[in-house]
């Protein structure tokens, strides 16, 4: 199977503290991939690299066999690569349908002269965003709110505004930091069924950061466990959970033979993390 996404030995540094140390893993096309470990285990760092918001200290990055590790976001974007952010980072003061054709902003093709002549193409291409805005709306129940404010819907709702700019870039591979935190039970029933949607029905790799295991064990194809920066674990969602070693980074034990002694004054303790 095609890898869409590979990531050899990946290491990001901020100054003398190791984010991410020699990370590796590949993630296959058309995959629902999850990145899990407890609170500061790198997680998001790994995605910022992916996304290129941070550039890896040492390793690569490959996007359908092309080396991707020097390419700016904006760079990431027009081959295929979408995200969403652990905080939300919508314009609030934008309506949501001007939110989801913010996401549209690099498919735009008419330029400046034939902006100008609008009825002879920037008009028509214009209504197909919003077409392709509208299918979006759709998909993820958000009709009633579509003219509403940005900031004054809720979080769950402002959670799904996001999922639905990322998915106006028309990605192939699409990237959500923590896409259920803060929600209630059926929020997270709701978007858990809109990233199944988005993996089958859409046919996006989807790689994933959750914290809700229950999610994360159902919807996943496979599953990579991160701790103190360094891949621990890495397979189907019920090896994982078996993985001993997996059950002493969350139940927040020494596990002696991953910890090297030379990170330990660059780390709190896995324990008071989860605390």
């Amino acid at each position: 199977m095609e890898h869409a996404l590979e990531v050899r030995n990946v290491s990001l540094r901020f100054g003398g503290v190791r984010a991410l140390s020699e990370v590796s893993f590949a993630v296959n096309d058309g995959e629902l991939f999850s990145i899990i470990g407890p609170n500061g285990a790198g997680k998001t760092s790994i995605v910022n690299c992916i996304s290129g918001r941070y550039r890896p200290t040492e390793g690569q990055l490959f996007y359908h066999g092309r080396d991707i590790t020097a390419l700016k976001p904006n760079a990431r974007a027009p081959l295929g690569i979408g995200r969403t952010f652990q905080n939300l980072a919508l314009f609030h003061h934008m309506s949501v349908l001007d939110n989801i054709m913010v996401g549209r902003h690099h498919l735009l093709k008419n330029n400046f002269f034939t902006g100008a002549l609008y009825w002879l193409g920037a008009r028509r291409e214009e209504l197909e965003h919003r077409r392709k805005v509208e299918e979006i709306i759709d998909f993820l129940d958000l009709q009633s709110v579509r003219k509403a404010t940005a900031g004054t819907l809720s979080y769950g709702l402002r959670k799904r505004v996001e999922l639905a700019r990322a998915m106006a870039l028309e990605p192939k591979l699409i990237l959500l930091d923590e896409p259920m935190a803060g929600m209630n039970f059926e929020e997270k029933e709701d978007m858990a069924r809109y990233i199944v949607d988005l993996n089958e029905e859409f046919g996006m790799t989807v790689v994933m950061i959750e914290h809700d295991m229950g999610v994360v064990m159902d919807i996943s194809n496979r599953v990579v466990v991160l701790d103190f920066g360094r891949k621990i674990a890495e397979g189907d969602p019920a090896t994982v959970l078996a993985d001993p070693h997996v059950k002493r980074a969350y139940l927040g034990e020494e596990d002696e033979v991953l910890v090297d002694p030379d990170d330990a004054p660059d780390h709190p303790s896995v324990a008071e993390r989860v605390a």
